[in-house]
């Protein structure tokens, strides 16, 4: 059991470490927003759930409410972090941030 815990939380760390590389990496606001966002949520994900498997491994009264604890969260987390990403690109558009090397369509200035 402690061996699938481990496993987690070292593919966890993999993942958020992702995320920061992401946030270095890449050119612009609306790739580093989809590279941290992704990452972070995927190593998230495996983070809590072995945070879970430890609560129910644990057993007992405080063991299953740390389990729900963590469920509840990561309830909240998959709910909260595509909202917020897509407020932050949402605003970048509208505060003018242009992609990089982005492809503009002009036929429809034409019109």
């Amino acid at each position: 059991m402690n061996v699938l815990i481990y496993v987690f939380l070292a593919i966890g760390a993999v993942f958020n470490g992702l995320g920061a590389i992401a946030l270095i990496r890449f050119p612009d606001v609306y790739t580093r927003i989809h590279g941290a966002t992704k990452c972070t949520t995927f190593g998230s994900i495996f983070s809590i759930l072995a945070v879970v498997i430890y609560g129910f491994a644990r057993g007992g009264g405080q063991g299953g409410t740390l389990a729900v604890h963590a469920l509840i969260a990561l309830l909240f987390l998959l709910l909260t972090n595509p909202t917020g990403s897509h407020a932050l690109a949402r605003g970048a558009y509208r505060g003018g941030i242009k992609p990089f090397r982005a492809v503009v369509d002009r036929l429809e200035e034409k019109r």
